[in-house]
């Protein structure tokens, strides 16, 4: 398939062109190209070793790259474009929830500038949003995994940059706690037409969020469009080298393993 992914139509947020990523001589991202229009979410598939959190820290602007990364005005994204939810974030020791969440709004602070009342608030609400109340003043370091996966999308969201990339945002949560990130993160992208593009693991949920898939493998783009495009069991079974099952449960595509051969165990 061709590098060129099918972007949808509207304002386009953030272009990828010709995006290849190298860690020394060994390439793991070779000349993707996608679109994201404002209030989209894409969610990029794919095993691991794909090339998933490579293309999203590109585009994060922290690995080198070649190829054009641009948001809407033509631009190189900068710290006020886009905002980044790492796989495995560094928590700063004597830090509280409350001031790790504020950093989320340096990106918008004059050289030298302190964080005004409406800073304060933003965080403030964010902080309710995702039920961290009980914990703005506990020490980062003393959290759980999903707990400090929570203040760290967090942190996203109080920059309110116009897209925001996740790279396994849930990895770390329980499935309540899941559904309720992933619901808000939704709601923001539709109330304040937020761009998310995010790297997922689980393919049920990837299409049950996203708008459109981009499947890699490789480093390249297998499949792209809609979840019914590009969720189909031959192709899937393929890539993840496994049999795939795709089920339609009441309207939500369902991704299964295929039925197991006993006479293999």
């Amino acid at each position: 398939m061709s590098a060129e992914v099918v972007a949808a139509p509207g304002v386009h947020a953030l272009c990828c062109t010709d995006v290849s990523v190298a860690y020394g001589s060994v390439p793991v991202v070779a000349g993707i190209s996608l679109a994201a229009a404002r209030g989209e979410w894409i969610a990029v598939i794919g095993p691991n070793g794909a090339g998933k959190s490579s293309l999203l820290r590109a585009i994060a602007g922290v690995v080198d790259h070649s190829g054009s990364i641009v948001v809407t005005d033509g631009r190189r994204p900068g710290p006020g474009d886009v905002a980044m939810v790492p796989q495995a974030p560094v928590l700063p020791p004597g830090m509280t929830v409350g001031e790790y969440v504020l950093l989320g709004r340096t990106a918008h602070l004059g050289w030298l500038a302190r964080e005004s009342r409406r800073d304060r608030e933003i965080v403030s609400a964010v902080i309710r949003r995702l039920g961290l109340v009980p914990f703005a003043d506990r020490l980062v370091t003393e959290l759980s995994g999903g707990e400090a996966q929570r203040v760290v999308i967090a942190r996203a969201l109080a920059q309110q940059a116009p897209v925001m990339l996740l790279d396994e945002p849930t990895s770390a949560l329980d499935l309540g706690h899941q559904v309720a990130v992933l619901e808000l993160v939704d709601q923001l992208r539709r109330t304040e037409q937020l761009t998310v593009i995010a790297a997922m693991h689980d393919l049920t949920t990837a299409a049950r969020f996203a708008d459109r898939l981009v499947l890699i493998d490789g480093g390249r783009v297998v499949a792209a469009g809609t979840p019914a495009e590009v969720l189909q069991p031959e192709r899937l079974s393929g890539v993840y080298d496994t049999s795939l099952m795709v089920h339609d449960l009441h309207g939500e595509l369902v991704v299964l393993p295929g039925p197991r051969d006993p006479r293999k165990y």
